[in-house]
């Protein structure tokens, strides 16, 4: 067994962990199931990787973010790291060849989508894959009180039934006590080894505004902070309409989401990430698995519908340790329809059977039929055909899949992949007889290592770069290569798919656990209702957060509320007095703290902290590189 010191500096370069991986690794090295709550950016994927490769056998990792496993998978043979990845909307020869891989080939480590658990074939393979350690990412994901259900993560509990003395290493960013409770219920903990960093973030000043203008605040305040930021919304349309405001407006920025072309969404994120975009406008589809410690600002246009996905997501900022923003603009109208939400997300079984009975004619589905059965499904053609509610019909869709009904996997972004089905000798032969096919052949073997033995993602778009070429014409080549037999060519999909669990039954028979289903509508309610208690209370909004995940913190001393309540124990008068003072001494050169209080000593020193702190906060003065105050310039 390796010592995971040295593989952490062997493969990552780092000579120590962070704050609890070390504890966490020796834990699930032990053979203890675990819980670890990191926030996000807190290295979760570091604890079951290390010891994946400490050790004798493969680590099972358990994801629904299938974007997630193709860049874990990608960066982990970077690092020279052997990672496989089975999900939805993969082909049955290319999941069999992966678990043949799995099973029989030097891997460490295999990503699986939860609803292929439960399949004939994985089953099959199961035995021989020699695993050491499952690992479930997203864990949350398995409690039905928790703010991402899904009922997919539920079939991991019978996983543990086959693999008895295998330890779990459930990760997540976010849980309430009560969902961290369930978490270890679900997953059949033998005891309840929990890890949790604090929730508390020292460097991130929380805010929130309530504005009748929402645009001109946005402007405002990222002309106001330098470095990169993000800006969250609820869609893509609004994204669009946000970025073309702050361009507008001389500012640097781009839109992103999920309805762009793979390769324009993979260019916006890395002239970002690069910091040649200051502020990108986003869905929630944006940050995942993003490793960019130096954002400064986050800001949400939009009221989120719970606290999990506000942290997370205000938590992308200032994961370097120095100071940042979390914003949150509000009015009047959004805390009214967080309140009305529930109606739409959770339709009547009235009309959950109406959009089943949709689906069914949609799909040609016979009564009795699709059991495990794949279809693709375009759901914006499904909607307009039907003439249906778009989000209604959502949410019915993903009540269905809540009860067991379908899979419903909305992105299925499944990447382009090459394998030569050939040997040596007859690839020769065919360039020989097929010369225009050449130069497309010999790019595909120095560009992607291990392509003749193994599927490879490609990208066809780089293959167009370097043989400079269009990318269509790269397509047809391949495709035309494929006829031929010397290799396997998957074309990218970007199609969502439905999946049958059952054999489909007539609509009028459809029925749903409305019990199980009430139970998870009071939950989203409450969940509701403490979103909205954020933007309104007068104390500190850190400790707020903290508290609603199970932290006791003091006050932050640099969120808004503080900030507001460290200002009302001062006049307006004397406060505008002591500030015009302070400034006025700063302007003439920087000074200590020490000294700034000793220029102004006929004031209370408290006042002068008060005031100081106040205008640190708003960025009116700084604390430069020597630990001294200077004027914000």
């Amino acid at each position: 067994m390796a010592d995971p010191i040295s593989i952490l500096k062997q493969y990552w370069g780092y000579d120590s962990f962070r704050p609890l991986q070390e504890e966490i690794i020796q834990s699930v090295m032990e053979k203890r199931d675990t819980l670890a709550l990191l926030p996000t950016g807190g290295g979760k994927s570091i604890c079951y990787q290390v010891p994946a490769l400490a050790q004798e056998g493969i680590c099972l990792i358990i994801s629904p973010l299938i974007a997630l496993m193709k860049d874990q998978v990608e960066n982990l043979k970077k690092r020279g790291v052997s990672a496989l990845s089975i999900y939805s909307g993969q082909s049955r020869r290319q999941i069999v060849q992966t678990l043949k891989n799995a099973a029989y080939g030097d891997y460490k480590l295999l990503y699986v989508s939860p609803e292929r658990l439960e399949t004939d074939l994985f089953k099959e393979y199961l035995p021989a894959l020699g695993i050491n350690l499952i690992a479930v990412d997203e864990a949350h994901c398995i409690s039905q009180w928790g703010y991402d259900f899904r009922p997919s993560y539920l079939k991991i509990a019978a996983l543990r039934k086959e693999l008895p003395n295998v330890p779990v290493l459930a990760l997540t960013a976010s849980a309430t006590e009560e969902v961290q409770m369930d978490i270890c219920a679900r997953l059949g903990f033998a005891t309840e080894t929990v890890f949790r960093q604090s929730y508390e973030r020292k460097n991130l000043s929380y805010s929130v505004f309530k504005v009748d203008t929402k645009l001109a605040k946005l402007v405002d305040i990222v002309k106001k902070v330098a470095g990169t930021g993000i800006v969250y919304c609820k869609s893509r349309k609004r994204t669009v309409e946000l970025a073309g405001l702050l361009q507008m407006h001389g500012l640097s920025a781009h839109y992103y989401h999920a309805g762009l072309e793979t390769e324009d969404r993979s260019k916006r994120q890395q002239d970002w990430i690069g910091n040649k975009v200051k502020i990108i406008v986003c869905t929630n589809a944006f940050g995942m698995g993003i490793d960019k410690p130096d954002v400064r600002l986050v800001i949400h246009a939009d009221m989120p519908d719970c606290l999990e996905n506000y942290y997370q997501e205000a938590g992308r900022a200032g994961r370097d340790g120095k100071k940042s923003y979390a914003v949150l603009l509000c009015d009047d109208k959004d805390a009214k329809d967080l309140a009305d939400l529930y109606k739409t997300r959770y339709p009547s079984l009235e009309e959950i059977r109406k959009v089943y009975g949709a689906l069914v004619n949609y799909l040609h589905v016979p009564v009795g039929y699709g059991e495990e059965h794949s279809y693709a499904f375009q759901f914006d053609e499904f909607v307009r055909n039907f003439k249906l509610k778009g989000t209604h019909s959502l949410y019915a869709l993903k009540a269905l899949e809540a009860d067991g009904w379908i899979y419903f996997n909305e992105k299925n972004f499944s990447p382009a992949s090459v394998v030569f089905t050939c040997d040596k000798e007859h690839l020769q032969f065919f360039s020989d007889a097929y010369p225009h096919y050449k130069d497309v052949l010999t790019t595909l073997l120095r560009t992607y290592e291990g392509i003749f033995d193994y599927p490879a993602y490609i990208s066809e778009n780089v293959l167009a770069k370097l043989l400079r070429t269009e990318e269509a014409g790269v397509r047809k080549a391949l495709l035309e290569i494929d006829s031929f037999n010397t290799i396997r060519y998957t074309p990218q999909n970007t199609r969502p798919q439905i999946i049958f669990r059952e054999g489909r039954p007539a609509v009028q028979d459809l029925t749903l656990n409305l019990t199980e289903y009430n139970k998870r509508k009071a939950a989203f309610i409450k969940r509701g209702d403490n979103m909205i208690g954020y933007t309104r209370i007068t104390t500190c909004r850190s400790t707020y957060l903290n508290q609603y995940f199970g932290d006791k913190t003091p006050p932050c001393q640099i969120c808004d509320a503080c900030l507001s309540a460290k200002r009302r124990g001062l006049s307006a008068e004397e406060f505008k007095t002591i500030s015009t003072l302070i400034e006025k001494e700063l302007v003439q050169k920087s000074l200590t703290a020490d000294e700034l209080l000793g220029a102004l000593k006929a004031v209370r020193k408290e006042k002068v902290w008060t005031v100081m702190n106040f205008l640190i906060g708003e960025k009116k003065i700084m604390v430069n590189s020597t630990g001294s105050l200077d004027i914000h310039r």
